[in-house]
């Protein structure tokens, strides 16, 4: 079992953070888009400098808003899709993280997530890319990794599979027993984080609390 950490859950500059998760013995990170963003240099020059770091980039994320949408939006979300792949390529990284749709006009027909789910999976499979679907707790229609897994299961498609996230199970008080049943080839990646307990949690709690995890009272 390999394990990583967030690049989100670190402060610095993306070198610093790299050197931090190297330093502390990861095997590899999770590779947030703002810290590719914020990072003046080529994407060959990260994954050259993770390697030389004898890291690997377990995952890319996030890509947000995807499934559930009308015909034209699907088209333009491929397109974006596209544009990360190509950046996955020069990262060196073959694992896409896409989380549930958060946006108020999502369609939660299940057939038309399903299918939307299977193409983009196509469309990653194409160039060796896989894609894992995750459930956000603030998700509009899709917010329990029970329902991702549906959507999974009904696009089924061998690039496509389930993440499963600590924070956004245990935000809903969802049940947990269930996952042992999942077929453990089809979930892609495994996230633990923390987070303060509190009775209402808006959106978004999630990735202020993600940068320093320790920091919080925990109950």
């Amino acid at each position: 079992m390999r394990h990583s950490i967030a690049t989100l859950s670190l402060s610095g500059s993306l070198p610093e953070k790299l050197q931090a998760i190297a330093a502390a013995g990861f095997d590899g990170c999770e590779l947030f888009e703002n810290d590719l963003l914020s990072y003046p240099g080529r994407p060959d020059e990260i994954r050259r400098m993770v390697e030389d770091l004898g890291l690997t980039i377990e995952i890319f994320q996030p890509f947000r808003d995807f499934e559930g949408v009308h015909p034209e939006q699907l088209e333009r979300n491929l397109v974006r899709a596209e544009h990360k792949f190509d950046l996955m390529e020069q990262l060196g990284v073959e694992l896409m993280l896409v989380c549930s749709n958060a946006q108020p006009d999502v369609s939660g027909d299940p057939a038309l997530v399903a299918e939307q789910l299977h193409r983009l999976a196509e469309r990653a499979a194409a160039r060796g890319l896989r894609v894992g679907f995750e459930a956000l707790s603030w998700g509009t229609q899709i917010n329990r990794y029970a329902q991702a897994w549906a959507a999974v299961e009904a696009a089924d498609h061998p690039s496509l599979g389930l993440i499963l996230d600590s924070y956004h199970t245990l935000a809903l008080d969802d049940a947990i027993t269930p996952i042992t049943e999942l077929p453990g080839e089809k979930i892609f990646f495994l996230q633990l984080s923390d987070a303060p307990r509190e009775s209402t949690r808006p959106r978004g709690t999630a990735a202020p609390c993600a940068h320093s995890p320790a920091s919080a009272n925990m109950t």
